[in-house]
């Protein structure tokens, strides 16, 4: 996404109690009825037990996480054809309109040094309805996810905002290109090289828009960022109020 945009930092967004989804058996229904034009991807969830206090690399990314999951992003796009600006971006949360987190990695942080091997080698496929759609890689999202994590932390740090806190999940950006889900669309993602088991999708009808209303952010305890990878201009992370303090609080979009 970074890329497309022509952007050369990270920009992210907030989830919230309504569009964080956990899948422990790893299989999951979420409506999509609602939206305009959803798609998926296939992302590492971080959920950190420490603040990363200015970490970057890899390594000393991973001492500071709890445990890693494979997860399913929803993003659903108001603009016609999918054709938005970095502003545009913004003002649509981030096209954020859901997460299904799978269940974590049983050993993680566990060997720290053959993990961030794994984090930059392993592959996943995305299948739809037991067909290939999509294949990609950890080294996908900025080389390594939990680099990515690390840049979001730093990102985040040098706009003055609150850090990254311990309890907080991350989802580090899409392994695969973005593909475009329908009510009765059975999505899986498949990886192989680390331990984490496959990620089914039942996507159904109904729901409502994830941002109808109020929205809550989620407690400090159990917040979410979810992370793309973009710009080098500060205000367009803020424009929109997605960067918000930790605190639960309302959002209405009208």
């Amino acid at each position: 996404m970074w890329r497309v945009l022509k952007l050369d930092t990270l920009v992210w967004a907030l989830m919230y109690d309504n569009t964080v989804h956990h899948a422990p058996s790893n299989e999951l229904e979420i409506p999509v009825g609602a939206m305009v034009a959803p798609r998926i991807e296939p992302e590492i969830v971080f959920r950190l037990k420490r603040p990363l206090e200015g970490a970057t690399d890899a390594d000393a990314v991973l001492a500071c996480v709890e445990s890693i999951s494979l997860g399913f992003e929803i993003i659903d796009c108001v603009y016609p054809d999918w054709k938005f600006t970095p502003v545009d971006f913004v003002a649509a949360y981030g096209l954020h309109a859901g997460l299904i987190v799978g269940a974590p990695l049983a050993d993680a942080p566990g060997d720290i040094p053959a993990l961030v091997e794994q984090l930059a080698s392993f592959t996943v496929t995305l299948q739809k309805d037991s067909a290939t759609v999509a294949t990609g890689a950890g080294k996908n999202s900025l080389k390594n996810p939990a680099v990515c994590l690390g840049e979001l932390g730093s990102a985040i740090v040098r706009q003055g905002a609150e850090p990254i806190a311990a309890g907080e999940y991350v989802s580090s950006g899409t392994l695969t290109e973005a593909q475009s889900i329908a009510p009765g669309d059975t999505c899986t993602a498949v990886v192989e090289g680390i331990g984490l088991p496959p990620l089914t999708a039942r996507i159904a009808s109904g729901g409502v828009p994830p941002f109808r209303g109020a929205s809550v952010l989620i407690h400090p305890a159990d917040a979410a960022i979810v992370c793309f990878g973009l710009p080098s201009k500060a205000g367009y992370n803020r424009s929109a109020g997605l960067l918000t303090p930790r605190p639960p609080r309302f959002n209405t979009c009208v």
